[in-house]
């Protein structure tokens, strides 16, 4: 079984096509399908069902692209090791945070750490679904929400905020300084979708006392939000770091209690990835700010 083989193995994964691969490996079609031929042979079985036109991973083909992610991300580890005993605190970057952490904390670093570090090519990703982008290995590490329940993925804990109800200052409870969770059930909401983390915490604490939330608008931007709420056109909840981007004076913040509903927010990175040494460097820069920073 060469590298090569498995390279090539990857790449008809991805395109699920055998001339389209061959194109974007530089080979020939029948040199593609010689080496996948020689790799069946050696593992004993059919790595892809071929029907006509169409291309099917087998179930041994899946499992073999599982161990090949690991294999390449291992060789890319050493490769990584490797050239920085050549060459030190040089190369790429790349960074993923959500977006109240990457206004309030990741970018508040990028220039004094572009500065100290000019030879490093910087990438920062602003994204709700980090943790996949974390295991495909498209970043080098992320600050996101806490816990993450995969067994692939490494944490620090960073700082844990609550997260408060936000309401127009023309709204009846512009004057009111606290809360209860109950009550927010009563209230026009407007939150992010159920697949956004912070959605999930806010809903997880609500099931602990048996209420299902049940938004008026669902949006992805949180922008929209704020201005959403800013019209009236309902309450909302959020972070105080995404509160804090815009600093809203036609927004007024409420505390919310029995519960309080509290994010972590923390680092995540791969354990079978090696963190090199830009990434160390700027999760230590991060790590050195205070709560009160962010």
């Amino acid at each position: 079984m060469e590298i090569r083989q498995l390279e090539y193995f990857m790449e008809i994964c991805k395109e699920l096509h055998f001339t389209r691969a061959s194109v974007n490996l530089g080979v020939t079609q029948p040199t593609l399908s010689h080496q996948i031929k020689a790799l069946e042979d050696e593992v004993g079985t059919l790595l892809f069902d071929r029907i006509g036109k169409k291309t099917a991973i087998t179930e041994a083909g899946t499992i073999l692209l599982k161990h090949c992610r690991n294999v390449f991300n291992s060789l890319e580890s050493a490769r990584g090791e490797i050239s920085e005993l050549q060459l030190l605190l040089q190369g790429n970057l790349s960074i993923g945070a959500l977006t109240g952490e990457l206004n309030q904390l990741v970018s508040t670093l990028l220039v004094d750490f572009h500065k100290s570090y000019p030879q490093i090519k910087l990438k920062v990703i602003g994204s709700d679904n980090l943790i996949e982008r974390v295991i495909q290995n498209e970043i080098d590490f992320a600050v996101t929400i806490l816990p993450t329940h995969d067994e692939r993925i490494s944490t620090e804990l960073l700082y844990e905020e609550e997260l408060y109800l936000i309401v127009s200052s023309q709204h009846p409870l512009a004057q009111t300084e606290k809360v209860d969770l109950d009550d927010i059930i009563q209230l026009p909401l407007i939150l992010f979708p159920k697949t956004y983390r912070c959605r999930q915490q806010i809903d997880d604490t609500c099931q602990l006392k048996g209420i299902i939330l049940k938004p008026i608008i669902e949006t992805d931007t949180p922008e929209t939000i704020v201005n959403l709420v800013e019209t009236q056109a309902g309450v909302s909840i959020l972070s105080k770091t995404l509160i804090n981007i815009w600093n809203n004076k036609n927004i007024k913040i409420i505390k919310i209690e029995n519960p309080a509903i509290c994010r972590q927010v923390g680092l995540i990175y791969h354990k079978e990835k090696y963190i090199g040494s830009a990434a160390r460097e700027f999760m230590s820069l991060i790590k050195k700010l205070k709560v009160s920073d962010f």
